[in-house]
């Protein structure tokens, strides 16, 4: 019998060590990471010359002298300093009602109880599949008959809530939220409004953080119904750019410039909250 203290297994010991990256994983990371950024490059490269280095065969690959005359242009001819003020509202607002009525809804769906619920998610489900452009006239003439149009609210309430938001948050909950957890609050007497405020909303953060997320990203990128919605009077940043882009013969390095002005802000959002992001997204992962 050996004396001393017993050896940890060999797992223990494996599962103890921190696991390093190979030259292998940083390649594919590195061809990854530079195939993201080309866009992102190639609009900052167009934007930095004219419509005649544009048209080159081949096109340039290297920034121009006038980048910094264009993005001016560009925030002067669109009016890009109220589409980014009335962007970040809309998409702000959209994003943050999504997630509190989307989490409501999946809480119910997923752990309440009451008639027609299977039907009635089925319902919300299938609008899913309904293309948006069946919905623009009827919309058009609900916005039309209250006095809405070139108002930011046209835009920002018929998308207050969406089913994917609500099936996304159901699935998340329904695995994530223990029913006991749910039955014992009842049996302190907590209401359902206690009982989503203070276990549903804490349970369900990393999910609402990607719903967010996601949500965010999509009301800033929307085009199809503002475009009909608003004019260039009160824009969006899609409808400035819009607006940038006609003519008979429209500047491309000016439209460009603007699109990299309506990108930038969500590349410093994504940079000053994307560790959060992750980390929620990352501490859900484990809880579950």
């Amino acid at each position: 019998m050996t004396s001393g203290s017993p050896k940890a297994p060999a797992v223990t010991r494996r599962a103890g060590r921190q696991l390093h990256a190979g030259p292998v994983t940083y390649g594919v990371l590195a061809v990854f990471t530079v195939g993201s950024l080309s866009p992102l490059v190639w609009t900052a490269v167009a934007a930095s010359g004219d419509s005649a280095r544009l048209a080159r065969t081949p096109p340039p690959f290297w920034f121009g002298g006038g980048l910094v005359r264009n993005l001016g242009s560009a925030w002067s001819d669109a009016g890009m300093g109220l589409a980014l003020f009335n962007t970040a509202l809309v998409a702000g607002t959209v994003a943050l009602g999504t997630v509190l009525f989307s989490t409501v809804a999946g809480f119910a769906f997923a752990k309440l109880r009451f008639r027609f619920k299977g039907p009635l998610l089925a319902l919300t489900v299938a609008t899913m599949t309904v293309p948006p452009q069946l919905s623009v006239v009827p919309l058009f003439m609900v916005v039309a008959r209250l006095g809405w149009t070139d108002q930011l609210q046209s835009v920002v309430l018929p998308t207050l809530v969406s089913a994917f938001g609500v099936f996304f948050m159901r699935q998340y909950l329904v695995e994530a939220l223990p029913t006991e957890l749910i039955e014992a609050a009842r049996v302190d007497g907590a209401s359902s409004w206690r009982v989503v405020r203070h276990i549903v909303l804490p349970v369900a953060r990393p999910a609402m953080a990607v719903l967010g997320m996601l949500s965010f990203v999509q009301a800033w990128n929307d085009f199809f119904w503002p475009v009909i919605a608003l004019t260039q009077e009160n824009p969006t940043v899609q409808v400035a750019l819009n607006g940038l882009g006609r003519g008979y013969v429209p500047d491309q390095a000016v439209v460009m410039a603007g699109a990299l002005l309506g990108t930038l802000p969500l590349l410093l959002a994504f940079t000053l909250f994307g560790r959060q992001i992750v980390g929620g997204i990352m501490r859900g992962a484990v809880k579950g």
